[in-house]
């Protein structure tokens, strides 16, 4: 039976100039949709798992756009919720090899942010899922989101299930009146497997440091929350927008496990690698025996997803498996 993943958090249209065109040079712009739990729950849908995404959208007609990407891309939808009228977005312009991409967000106030706590219910929406997943982003849109998250996390552990979280810090997001150091260890605690580096651990927990040593900083994660059973992150060289370093890491309380780096070459998008780290991380866990086979498939997940134009990853278990296995020749498949 195919394994099923269920993810929370918001979709935004995401507006880009063609190509590499600065925003300046751009007469059009195209569109796509993404939002990094969606992203997650559509890679896993590629490589076989049954997923759904729960979201809130506007009553409208970009609501209902939003949610047939969602379905055309092998998602469950059938407990979204409607309201209100706006729909998150954002503008990227892409980077190449020196000039670094520009992200400008326009969410305020969207469909998402006005969630409340009993808008949804959530034994129903996770009845017969395997594995629930969130991001530090959702607890920070809204306070009606933060909580919305937590009755999810809670009710995924009543139920047995496994919770994730990748919870990289987004300072900047944090805008109703609450920090993440006030709102983040309640939603962690819960959690079985976090997704982080040190810097969100010092951040976020006021644990290990800046620059220190993933093992360091997630021993001490652990032991502040005993639940979680693994703490994984992945470190990227960035030698310049168009050529990046991954290597996969992980503590798992009693082990230190780390891939070999993966060079990518040309990039052709970075949104979205992250949730395709993440992505392969549970297709991995739930799939295979060991830590560093999960880990391995992660880490190749990411990197492939460098080649893939727009904010999810779209490739093929057997893309990842070959890259597993050694081949990075991209090599014609016929």
């Amino acid at each position: 039976m195919n394994k099923k993943l269920v993810t929370f958090g918001e979709v935004m249209m995401r507006l880009s100039p063609p190509g590499y065109l600065k925003f300046s040079q751009a007469n059009s712009f195209e569109l796509v949709y993404g939002g990094g739990e969606a992203n997650v729950a559509i890679s896993c849908a590629y490589l076989g798992m049954k997923a759904a995404h729960m979201t809130r959208f506007p009553d409208n007609a970009l609501g209902r756009a939003a949610t047939q990407f969602l379905r055309k891309n092998w998602l469950s939808s059938d407990q979204i919720i409607y309201g209100d009228d706006k729909l998150g977005m954002y503008f990227l312009e892409k980077g190449a090899v020196h000039r670094p991409s520009v992200v400008v967000y326009e969410r305020e106030g969207s469909a998402f942010s006005k969630i409340q706590p009993g808008m949804v219910d959530w034994e129903d929406v996770l009845k017969d899922a395997d594995w629930f997943h969130w991001t530090g982003i959702t607890p920070a849109i809204s306070e009606g989101a933060a909580l919305c998250c937590l009755e999810a996390i809670k009710t995924a552990n009543k139920m047995g299930i496994m919770v994730s979280g990748d919870i990289n810090s987004r300072k900047n997001m944090w805008k109703y009146g609450k920090t993440m150091q006030e709102i983040m260890p309640k939603l962690v605690k819960h959690c079985d497997i976090v997704i982080t580096s040190p810097r969100g651990i010092n951040e976020m927990f006021g644990l290990g440091e800046i620059g220190g040593k993933l093992k360091n900083s997630a021993q001490e994660l652990m032991e502040a929350f005993p639940r979680i059973k693994k703490v994984v992150g992945k470190k990227r060289k960035s030698i310049s927008a168009s050529e990046q370093e991954i290597q996969g890491r992980m503590w798992t309380g009693t082990e230190y496990i780390k891939t070999e780096t993966l060079n990518i070459s040309h990039v052709i998008d970075r949104v979205g690698t992250g949730d395709a780290f993440a992505a392969g991380l549970i297709y991995g866990l739930l799939h295979y025996d060991t830590d560093i086979e999960a880990l391995d498939f992660a880490t190749a997940a990411c990197a492939l997803k460098h080649t893939v134009i727009g904010d999810v990853n779209m490739v093929s278990l057997e893309n990842i498996k070959s890259l597993m296995g050694g081949d990075t020749s991209g090599a014609l498949k016929r």
